[in-house]
């Protein structure tokens, strides 16, 4: 068979499952991380307040915290792909809806906060059954290679999107940017249903959902290590999440000058997350989690600025740098992860990761309106900061996080479930704490 100019040019590892995953990735996150920066504006043009900006904000990670365990277990009974595309569907349908709302003229509060609560929930369904086709899509020694560029893909795409949709809300208003949203979806859900699941064997049935979150369960809580970080980024999760999504908006328009500079500065944090992949490249610390913890610190700095308030060029310059940290705990946490979990529970243990990443900031975004009328912005940003320097510095006392080394050789493999392996078939490599 006679290959393509394109498949010509592709690196041997780059297959059509992986292209087509990762174009499509690329399409979603420009149109979501604009469509982020809209939705908080669309609430603030229809006379919302800062409580109603986080009570949108909170509708949307609800269903992740909700349906991200049962999503998983979806994952694993159905074709991926097919998931994937009805959970495109979804986010596709409820955008486009919200788009009309906020064109048409005075959406409802009830209305904004049903239609993210809808997006959230196809984010549940879809990002357990995307990491794993994206798991299945390479193989062999560039199986890294193939993730690093994913990931620097995703990471440049976010960076557009952001500072792309900030200027799209400044100049057309935030009905536009969730209607390109919609269509990404729309474009990025045809992608996916052209991947090709048949390399994929049937999977062995197995004890049950249940059962297999209970042995998920033990191998998270006999790590310290490993559940001492997940409760950190609980923490620190949470509160840069309210920080963002109610303060940030709010800072902008009242000192900023609007939309466009917040949508500048969370495009400069995109870009240190690049640079931080970049460096981690060439730097492999021996001590995994101190020197990923440490790099959490700075986490603290956007909340510190925005009660300053400081200028948008300093702002833009504190979110680089902490995009550039952050990008190392991550790449520290991943290799830990990898390292130190048996293959065939890393999913499992991922759940457990990605839910304790996620559980509180509802509950937080929440609570940032009225915590804001009670304490004051300044004093509630302040103690955002506090927090994470505080759980951060936490954790740095579990001994495993402190001398927790780089392996050269992995840690000894579990036997997969299921009788013929197929378990092995596809494989998160979980969350980002």
């Amino acid at each position: 068979m006679l290959s393509s100019p394109l498949s010509r040019r592709r690196p041997a590892w780059a297959g059509r499952n992986y292209s087509l995953l990762t174009a499509a990735a690329v399409i979603t996150s420009l149109g979501s991380n604009g469509a982020l920066i809209a939705a908080a504006f669309a609430v603030l043009e229809a006379d919302g307040d800062g409580g109603d900006v986080g009570l949108v904000a909170a509708a949307r990670t609800l269903p992740l915290v909700l349906f991200l365990l049962i999503g998983g277990a979806v994952a694993d009974r159905l074709p991926r792909h097919r998931v994937m595309v009805a959970a495109n569907a979804l986010n596709c349908l409820s955008q486009g809806a919200f788009a009309v709302l906020v064109l048409a003229g005075e959406p409802q509060l009830w209305q904004m906060m049903l239609l993210t609560a809808l997006g959230g929930t196809g984010q549940a369904f879809f990002s357990p059954a995307a990491e794993g086709m994206l798991m299945s899509s390479v193989q062999g020694e560039q199986a890294g290679r193939a993730f690093a560029v994913f990931r620097m893909a995703m990471q440049g795409a976010g960076l557009g999107g952001a500072a792309l949709g900030g200027a799209m809300v400044a100049a057309a208003g935030p009905g536009w940017v969730l209607a390109a949203d919609a269509a990404a979806f729309a474009v990025a859900g045809a992608l996916r249903a052209f991947l090709d699941v048949g390399h994929i064997p049937p999977r062995a049935p197995g004890g049950g959902l249940l059962a297999d979150l209970r042995d998920g369960w033990r191998e998270f809580a006999d790590r310290p290590w490993l559940w001492g970080i997940v409760v950190q980024f609980s923490i620190a999760n949470a509160v840069v999440g309210a920080a963002d999504a109610v303060y940030g908006p709010l800072v902008a328009r009242d000192h900023l000058g609007g939309a466009g500079p917040w949508g500048l500065a969370l495009a400069f944090f995109g870009a240190g997350t690049v640079v931080g992949a970049l460096l981690m490249t060439r730097w492999k610390p021996r001590r995994l989690l101190l020197a990923g913890t440490l790099c959490v610190f700075p986490l603290a700095l956007p909340s510190a600025a925005l009660a300053v308030p400081v200028p948008a060029a300093a702002l833009c310059a504190v979110m680089f740098l902490t995009g550039v940290t952050l990008e190392i705990f991550g790449v520290s946490w991943m290799t830990a992860l990898h390292q130190e979990i048996p293959e065939d529970k890393l999913s499992r243990v991922s759940a457990y990761d990605w839910f304790g990443s996620v559980a509180l900031v509802p509950l937080a975004t929440a609570l940032a309106g009225p915590a804001e009328v009670a304490f004051g912005r300044t004093a509630s940003l302040w103690g955002c900061a506090a927090l994470v320097v505080l759980v951060t510095a936490a954790v740095l006392c579990v001994p495993d996080v402190r001398n927790l080394r780089r392996r050269t050789t992995p840690v000894a493999r579990g036997v997969p479930d299921g009788a013929d392996g197929s378990a092995d078939a596809e494989r998160p490599v979980g969350g980002l704490g």
